[in-house]
């Protein structure tokens, strides 16, 4: 169950529902431990959430998400929602799978060692239509899922409701961080912290108030989200993920 607690007028702005057929979207603030997120929920059925990196135009990244937005802008479509995917390499490239429309952009990387990338086991996650998955990387590998859309990143957070064992209630890392779950409703959740959590804390937030028992990290100190009015982003982006209507 999401905790609502009493937040600021100006938090206020932030929670709302696209109602109606056309999306079934929510983001909105929750508070758990003592830190503020934000949690946009994703309903497969009736929300079209995507994967981004390349302007199909330029063949160069978005990087940011006014760039993406005034994309689909062009498209007619409205951005709902944005937030940053998994971690990138430089030059601004996903550093590990990247899946859109059905093409694989960049492989799958086994790779076991820097950074939190690969503080195994790492994972995707992936969509298929109305399905969604997070899924640990070799497991992924050998399900033949054939996503429509999937990025990869690590470490994940919890696997079968399982946090990490590299994870402990008293890890010094505290940074504002990203992830996504999906959870036991059937919906994806993303959440971005407001502040700084460690990775144990992400993780049974994810798993204790969001309900998700499958979660994966995105990103560190430079995630952020977009509504259809407020942006967060203060650094670019390889890969955004997207709900649009």
């Amino acid at each position: 169950m999401l905790l609502r607690p009493r937040v600021p007028a100006a938090l206020v702005a932030l929670s709302f529902t696209l109602h109606g057929a056309a999306s079934a979207l929510t983001v909105e603030p929750v508070v758990a431990g003592g830190t503020l997120y934000t949690v946009a929920t994703v309903n497969l059925a009736t929300d079209r959430l995507q994967l981004h990196w390349l302007n199909p135009t330029t063949q160069a990244p978005y990087t940011t998400f006014s760039q993406l937005r005034a994309r689909l802008r062009k498209e007619g479509r409205s951005l709902s929602f944005a937030t940053n995917s998994g971690i990138y390499a430089p030059g601004l490239k996903p550093l590990g799978l990247h899946v859109e429309n059905g093409r694989t952009l960049v492989p799958l990387n086994m790779a076991s060692r820097g950074g939190n990338f690969a503080l195994l086991p790492n994972g995707v996650f992936w969509v298929k239509g109305t399905r969604a998955g997070v899924t640990e990387t070799r497991r992924y590998a050998a399900m033949n899922v054939q996503p429509t859309f999937a990025t990869q990143s690590g470490p994940l957070l919890l696997q079968d409701g399982k946090v990490h064992p590299a994870f402990n209630r008293s890890g010094t890392s505290f940074k504002l961080r990203s992830g996504v779950g999906v959870c036991r409703d059937g919906r994806v959740r993303f959440a971005v912290s407001a502040g700084p959590v460690n990775f144990y804390s992400f993780a049974v937030f994810f798993r204790d108030t969001l309900g998700c028992p499958d979660a994966l990290y995105l990103d560190g100190s430079i995630s952020a989200y977009a509504t259809a009015d407020r942006s967060t982003q203060l650094a670019e982006f390889a890969g955004i993920w997207s709900v649009s209507r």
